[in-house]
Formats: structure tokens, sequence, C-alpha cells
């Protein structure tokens, strides 16, 4: 993602519906992991709306951004911030008890290695939580202006955890409702959609996927997948 995007992502993502929701939904996550809260390592972490989650969950986390506007908004957060690349992270080995990775992969060719690296630094038991868009035929301009190499399917979110060596326990789809509005925008988009929006349609949509909380539709399609990871040994 460019630097423009970043600085979008940054000015919205407090307010926005979709960052909002994607972080009540990280919340309900961390809450159902094993053991207590550790060392928890936000990559791609952008100016860190997410890293805020895990250390309001008490963990102690590091935000892991690529991009100097990313990471310089991390900082001005007071947020223990790394400049770091997916593809060869900064730690040692064994050294981390999560990963989160939230809209990550689909922006690096080379997915898997990615993968590997967060296994590489996970400790033996330790969690990934992953999101990524989904289904190449919701591709559109807004791909393109973030800077997304590809869509996934479930088939091929498993593929590239698995083979990065870690254990998929759960994957399920989010964002469902929303899916025919998504698709129907998407086509005549022509560039990111990442936009301020008027406060009462920020607040219906976001009341929309808030009722994917309790309505079982996790196995649908829609537009993002999550994945719950572990390593295994």
């Amino acid at each position: 993602m460019d630097s423009t995007e970043i600085q979008k992502l940054v000015a919205l993502e407090d307010q926005h519906w979709w960052y909002r929701e994607r972080r009540a939904l990280l919340g309900r996550h961390l809450r159902r992991l094993p053991g207590a809260p550790g060392t928890a390592l936000d990559i791609g972490a952008a100016g860190g709306g997410n890293t805020r989650v895990l250390r309001q969950h008490r963990w102690s986390p590091v935000a892991v951004e690529y991009c100097p506007d990313g990471a310089m908004a991390a900082r001005q957060r007071e947020l223990t911030t790394v400049r770091g690349d997916g593809r060869c992270l900064p730690f040692r080995s064994d050294s981390a008890d999560l990963v989160v990775a939230f809209d990550v992969l689909e922006h690096i060719d080379d997915d898997e290695r990615v993968v590997a690296e967060m296994r590489r630094v996970l400790r033996p038991g330790g969690s990934a939580l992953i999101t990524v868009p989904c289904d190449m035929r919701l591709w559109s301009a807004h791909d393109v202006a973030v800077g997304h190499v590809r869509r996934y399917t479930r088939d091929t979110l498993r593929a590239v955890v698995e083979s990065g060596g870690l254990r998929v326990e759960r994957l399920w789809s989010w964002n469902v409702l929303l899916r025919p509005a998504a698709a129907y925008t998407r086509k005549r988009s022509t560039t990111s959609d990442l936009c301020k929006m008027h406060p009462v349609v920020n607040a219906a949509l976001r009341a929309v996927v808030a009722a994917e909380r309790f309505l079982p539709v996790w196995s649908l399609p829609g537009v993002s997948l999550m994945a719950r990871a572990v390593r295994a040994g």
C-alpha cells in the first residue's frame, strides 16, 4: 500500500465502519485465545489501529510496518513500533505468542514466505490471526489502488497458511451481508473506496456488518476471509 493510502487509512480508521468493526472482530477473537496474553506482533500495522486493540486486551504488542508513513503514525500514537518487512521479520525465532496479519498477505507476491516467517517467530503453541480479501470475482480498481496482488478463496488461503508451516484451526467469512453491495460498488469503482462517509451512512453500514456477530453466516461467501492458525511444533 502506498503512502497516500496509508495516510487516508490513518485519518479515517478511528471512525470508518469497516475498520471499527474489524477491530471489534479482533477483540472478540483475542478473548477466545487460550492462555494468558503475552508478546504480540502486528504485521503490516499501518498506523497501529489493531495494535491498540492488542494493548487494550493486555498483550505486549509491537507494530511492525514497512511504510515509513505508517510507522511514524504508529509511533505518534505511542506504540512500540519497528520498521520491518513481513518476508524477513526483524525478531528472534520463537519470540512471540501471537502474530496478527490483517490484510497483509494479498499485498505480497511471496505470501508463503510471510507465513513461514510468522511460524518462525512464533513460539510452539503460538497463534496467528489472519485476514485477507476474498474472491477474484470482486477484483476491481480498488484492489489495484491499494496494491493488492490477489484475492483468496478458502482453499488458497488454507494452502498458503499450511504451506508456510502453520495449522489452520478455523477459517470463516466476514462482511457477508454487504457482499452484494460491495460487488455492485466495485464494478463501478475507479480508485480506492476508502473515503470519508456521511455519518448516517457510516453508522448504517456498521450496523449491518455488526449483525454478523449474531447470525450464522460464516460459511457463506463474503468480502473477506479470516483464519485462526497455530504453530503446532
